[in-house]
């Protein structure tokens, strides 16, 4: 009876549920289940200490990384939590907003596992050549080393992931996200990083503590669907910019899925590209340029990439 109470009590909270329901799915490492459960990475290593030494989890080391999946005692038909399993698989294939989110951000470390190229070319297994070291991380950071050293405003900043990229390029970067303890995980991973070129400001997207005409290109990467008023983020963000400097966006094409409103804190679901064509032309950029960046077949979420240049005043005749 103790044994059974123990474990009924652990499982009596919904994150430990949650991992459980992950790793049914996936082998993950303590990273990947941070991002994906938006829980701190010392909280999920806690409940995952306890589901091991429960003998729910099991532990995999390989190399540097530590990766967890469920023990085998658990998912055995014939083990000894074979039929507290079926109840849980049963339970776990009844939908929540919170197993909804899990499930789209699962999907993105999928995706980019799948984005590291460890394999390339060919359509059959016969066919596919190993191809060490490609990554779409080297890629983006190639590619920034043709830019000219830009002064980079990055507007809803979140974790910092993007301002470090960016800060490999540019000449300086200026963070601003209205989390104070977000900004604090930021300020951190770009200490242990290495990076110093990055100046974090708490602040809103539509009124951001930085001055007018200051910074040469903008970024808002799924930023927009979480501001008030996407129209004076975008207004905000064309008075930052210096004539002739360029706002880059990536955003959620428009979607239904209502969910995200209440679990993300999604204030727009989305936006379709007409309708962001138009917000940058009203707002005062010019060429504007809408695409779809991503897209997948059967995932509910495609993204939209965006540019818009601020007008240069005419030059002067005779100059």
């Amino acid at each position: 009876m103790d044994a059974a109470s123990d474990l009924l009590r652990l499982l009596g909270d919904e994150t430990r549920l949650r991992l459980l329901r992950l790793l049914a799915q996936e082998s993950l490492n303590v990273s990947e289940l941070t991002a994906i459960l938006g829980v701190a990475q010392s909280g999920v290593s806690r409940h995952l200490g306890l589901l091991k030494d429960a003998g729910l989890v099991r532990e995999q080391r390989t190399g540097t990384f530590s990766w967890y999946r469920l023990d085998d005692s658990l998912v055995d038909a014939n083990g000894p939590h074979a039929g507290l399993w079926a109840w849980l698989t049963a339970k776990f294939g009844t939908p929540t907003a919170a197993t909804k989110a899990d499930d789209v951000r699962l999907a993105e470390v999928r995706r980019v596992r799948r984005e590291e190229f460890r394999d390339h070319g060919g359509d059959g297994q016969e066919n596919k050549q190993l191809v060490p070291g490609r990554s779409w991380a080297a890629w983006s950071r190639a590619l920034g080393l043709l830019l000219p050293p830009l002064e980079v405003a990055d507007l809803g900043c979140g974790e910092g992931y993007l301002t470090i990229e960016a800060a490999r390029w540019a000449k300086r970067v200026i963070a601003v996200d209205r989390s104070a303890d977000v900004l604090a995980r930021a300020k951190d991973l770009a200490r242990r990083r290495g990076v110093k070129n990055i100046t974090w400001k708490r602040g809103d997207l539509q009124k951001s503590p930085i001055d007018a005409a200051s910074v040469d290109l903008v970024l808002l990467s799924q930023a927009l669907h979480h501001a008030d008023e996407p129209r004076a983020a975008l207004t905000e963000a064309h008075r930052i910019l210096r004539p002739g400097g360029r706002v880059l966006l990536l955003d959620l094409r428009a979607h239904k899925e209502a969910w995200v409103t209440s679990t993300l804190g999604d204030r727009w679901l989305g936006f379709d590209e007409k309708s962001l064509e138009k917000l940058l032309s009203d707002t005062g950029f010019t060429s504007a340029v809408v695409r779809v960046g991503a897209s997948r077949a059967g995932d509910p979420f495609a993204v939209l990439i965006a540019a818009g240049t601020k007008r240069a005043p005419k030059e002067t005749k005779g100059r």
